[in-house]
């Protein structure tokens, strides 16, 4: 933490957090869009046979690769989420005690005056997540999740591979295949949702407050404004 002026400067976003959220933009990206048209292929028009061109088998696979990428990127955040720093730690997505629980509320019910009925124009002050961002982002957890699980289900019956096989199970439990690939395939409007309001809080943030909220992402670093110094009489007096 290093002060400068009247703002002091705040190490938030340790690199393994920055590294995650990027890598999980660009594989939610692809998978977002080759999981579309797998489930509404677009046709090319072309004077030979569809087998030559070969375009469908390359959007499943980056769709198969986008998955794995994300499955494995997600189980490092999983861990940094017990081994990061206080920003990073399931702390700030749960409350774990009743006082906590209460202080998130209260937050929760500021934030959405500021965000969303815009009833104030004072910002939260929270240096890392804010309690409703905290909460969103653990209900995205654990989309990601059923994403994943529900995912490798139906890859498993044409994969050789092991880990998809740990999830054979989900496709039967969930009534076969064409339910889990419409479960799946309806998930993926979460994503597209969830982007689009994450992508315009950043901006809308980062212009109200004025605290790096966009570069963060990309050095770590938050600036937040220093609390005013008792004068030098009240402190004698006290």
């Amino acid at each position: 933490m290093e002060e400068q002026g009247t703002i002091r400067r705040v190490y938030v976003w340790q690199l393994p957090v920055r590294l995650y959220h990027w890598v999980n933009a660009a594989a939610v990206a692809a998978l977002v869009v080759t999981g579309y048209m797998i489930g509404r292929p677009v046709v090319f028009p072309v004077a030979r046979e569809a087998s030559f061109s070969y375009y469908f088998g390359w959007i499943r696979f980056v769709h198969f690769v986008a998955a794995f990428v994300f499955f494995f990127n997600f189980a490092g955040r999983i861990y940094w989420g017990f081994a990061g720093n206080q920003y990073a730690r399931w702390h700030q997505f749960l409350p774990l005690t009743p006082s906590h629980l209460r202080r998130q509320w209260r937050e929760v019910v500021e934030v959405l005056k500021v965000d969303v009925l815009q009833a104030t124009v004072k910002p939260m002050e929270s240096i890392g997540h804010n309690a409703l961002a905290g909460w969103t982002y653990f209900l995205s957890f654990l989309a990601f999740l059923f994403q994943a699980v529900t995912g490798f289900g139906m890859y498993a019956a044409m994969s050789e591979a092991k880990l998809p096989h740990l999830f054979a199970w989900v496709v039967p439990l969930m009534g076969g295949d064409f339910v889990v690939r419409q479960w799946h395939h309806a998930m993926m409007w979460f994503f597209v949702v969830f982007t689009m309001v994450h992508v315009y809080l950043v901006f809308y943030h980062d212009y109200v407050e004025g605290r790096g909220v966009i570069s963060s992402m990309a050095g770590g670093w938050k600036f937040v404004e220093k609390a005013p110094e008792a004068p030098a009489g009240n402190a004698a007096a006290k």
